[in-house]
């Protein structure tokens, strides 16, 4: 469960967060991702209020409060802030109400301020909220850039992942990551895939053993994280398995709820691994702009068979009518 605690460590400095008082509630679950300017909550219209959210308040927020006696002061943040409340933060130039921080006290509430603006706090908090969040994964692969597209080629143990990418990287395409791939759902609506801290820009070459891209090649070789554009899987040829030689049949592989489109290429002795893995991905780019050469083909083909088919049935009726 990620929590307040989570939060402070990894963005308390960007952020500019200062924890004033509630110290002993920074271990509070943050459960939504989400978070909420009171606005008119603080009126007293708490209707379909959410009370899981991080509580922010702006200049506009902290001057009302100080235009409300005390007792309704305190009434209305009761209102707000309950046992369900990760955190409350003040944003902007003024500190917040001695209330506000006596109720958060109690409450154990960790209450912190920060000297950004508010729309710009709220803004970054927002978006890192959604990023930690993301629904994730972490599959077996190797992740490369291969012309802009991000490709990830997986396959079985020693099927030649590594070798392959590292043929792709020799030719000037870059690197995200080898072996462990953690891939991440960014908006709802595609991939992003990147490594770990501990084997970035490292690969396992069987024989070789772990060897730095980055000083090999150089840091243009290499990148922190790629969308996830293609799956590539390689696999032992099998003479008794049929392969597509058309390719009208698109396959897609479901990660996240995306679907990735997904190719099978199978490997044997004197094949060029890396070459057929460029040339997938350039016919992907050539799908993406609307050339589909398989469809192109086919078209072709029924167009040059409905031809001879009408041939044939304008010579049986030529025929057909010199022999009355």
């Amino acid at each position: 469960m990620y929590s307040v605690q989570d939060l402070l460590d990894t963005y308390g400095e960007r952020l500019g967060l200062k924890l004033i008082v509630g110290d002993k509630g920074v271990k509070r679950p943050i459960k939504v991702p989400e978070v909420h300017r009171p606005g008119l909550s603080l009126s007293g219209y708490l209707k379909n209020y959410v009370s899981q959210r991080i509580l922010i308040f702006g200049n506009v927020e902290t001057l009302y409060l100080k235009d409300l006696n005390k007792e309704t002061r305190v009434e209305r943040l009761r209102n707000i802030i309950s046992d369900e409340t990760p955190a409350v933060i003040v944003a902007g130039k003024y500190q917040p109400a001695k209330e506000l921080a006596a109720l958060c006290e109690e409450k154990e509430v960790p209450l912190f301020n920060t000297n950004m603006t508010t729309m710009n706090f709220l803004s970054k908090l927002t978006l890192l909220l959604s990023e930690e969040f993301s629904p994730t994964m972490t599959c077996h692969g190797t992740l490369v850039e291969a012309f802009g597209v991000g490709v990830l080629i997986q396959g079985d143990s020693s099927v030649g992942k590594s070798e392959a990418a590292l043929g792709l990287i020799e030719r000037g395409h870059r690197l995200i990551s080898d072996d462990v791939v953690k891939v991440r759902l960014r908006e709802g609506t595609y991939l992003e895939g990147s490594g770990p801290e501990l084997t970035r820009h490292l690969m396992e070459i069987r024989g070789i053993g772990i060897i730095n891209v980055a000083h090999i090649y150089g840091a243009v070789c290499v990148r922190d994280d790629k969308t996830v554009e293609l799956i590539v899987k390689l696999e032992e040829w099998d003479d008794r398995r049929f392969y597509d030689r058309v390719g009208l049949d698109e396959k897609y592989c479901d990660i996240l709820g995306i679907k990735v489109p997904y190719h099978v290429l199978p490997v044997k002795p004197g094949r060029d691994v890396v070459l057929l893995i460029e040339t997938i991905v350039l016919n992907h780019r050539l799908k993406e702009m609307g050339y589909n050469s398989a469809k192109e083909f086919n078209a072709k083909l029924l167009e040059t068979i409905s031809k001879k088919q009408n041939e044939k049935k304008r010579i049986r009726e030529t025929y057909a009518q010199s022999t009355h």
